[in-house]
């Protein structure tokens, strides 16, 4: 596999180049991508097929613990937001981040609303609901320090 710098005038071959290689190494993907400066650096994400995986993890644990109070759901969901920002909360990787506690919430939602025929948990409610049991933010747990 070739992972080499992509020279500089690789730009010029379309409106946004040819799209470097990319790999998959422990849950990230590797990619070439520019600095704020224009030059090129090795950038990390978190890989598609780990980010499906999470988030389907969390949505059956949610279909199976759907009849716990809303507390308890809250507590062990924020534990497991809190791993998984624990781990791939690398710099650069702040959108996934953000992305995985939003769908995390829709996928909460979504179970509370199957809890019974009557009770609908619109998303005004929701927001109030939230505001009882907030999630934890995304945050970076390995931020880079240039010194």
């Amino acid at each position: 596999m070739k992972f080499r710098r992509p020279r500089s005038d690789d730009r010029k071959d379309g409106p946004r180049g040819p799209r470097p290689c990319t790999f998959d190494l422990l849950g990230f993907t590797h990619y070439w991508g520019r600095t704020r400066r224009g030059g090129w650096a090795v950038k990390r994400k978190t890989a598609a097929d780990r980010f499906s995986r999470a988030l389907r993890a969390v949505a059956l644990w949610c279909r199976t613990n759907r009849h716990l109070k809303v507390r308890e759901q809250w507590k062990a969901l924020s534990r497991k937001l809190t791993g998984h920002f624990g781990y791939y909360g690398i710099t650069g990787n702040s959108k996934a981040l953000d992305c995985f506690r939003f769908r995390v919430k829709r996928v909460w939602r979504k179970w509370l609303l199957r809890r019974s025929q009557t009770a609908h948990v619109a998303w005004d409610r929701f927001a109030l609901l939230e505001q009882t049991y907030p999630l934890p933010p995304a945050r970076l747990a390995h931020p880079l320090r240039v010194t």
